[in-house]
């Protein structure tokens, strides 16, 4: 039996370390983890690094040669079982509610029939600024998932939410939604 696929978008939060260890959990449970970075997100981490964790290439620009030829965001759309987005940034968020799509990741989102589970990460102004709080609610309406943020030292400094939820819930709520 093929494995269960989950594409995992990591965006430009600082918390995009944290996806590391999202990717060796769902590899640990037996999932195919395909990695789709945005292009800000790979000045926080290498792509590389994503690339030997998941065992798979690593994807990131829509116009980047693929290495077997085929419209890489829909084959990875087609291919999902769930696209789970840890982090999730509020200019993620907002792409995606308003039908963006100007990267692989947004592109695969608006190609997927799977679910998708987004899990915001981002300083709690952001947070809970009115229009994030929208899309989000927009979002949930049309079905999208998401993963509460929790409360923590943010990269600012403060404590306050805004804080990626702890990966064991992650993992814990993408397994449940495959």
């Amino acid at each position: 039996m093929k494995p269960r696929c989950v594409i995992l978008g990591v965006t430009a939060s600082i918390a995009a370390y944290k996806a590391c260890d999202i990717v060796r959990r769902l590899r640990e449970a037996g999932c195919d983890v395909r990695v789709v970075m945005t292009p800000e997100a790979s000045e926080l981490i290498r792509p590389l690094v994503f690339r030997v964790l998941s065992g798979n290439q690593v994807y990131q620009g829509l116009f980047d040669s693929p290495e077997t030829w085929n419209v890489e965001h829909v084959s990875l759309a087609e291919e999902a079982s769930l696209v789970l987005i840890a982090p999730a940034t509020a200019n993620c968020i907002a792409k995606i509610s308003a039908g963006i799509c100007d990267d692989m990741l947004t592109c695969v989102v608006a190609a997927t029939k799977s679910p998708v589970l987004l899990c915001p990460a981002m300083n709690e102004n952001m947070y809970r600024n009115r229009i994030t709080q929208e899309n989000i609610k927009r979002l949930k309406s049309l079905g999208y998932g998401f993963i509460e943020p929790q409360t923590g030292r943010l990269a600012c400094g403060k404590v306050g939410t805004g804080c990626l939820a702890d990966v064991d819930v992650i993992v814990k709520k993408a397994l449940k939604a495959l």
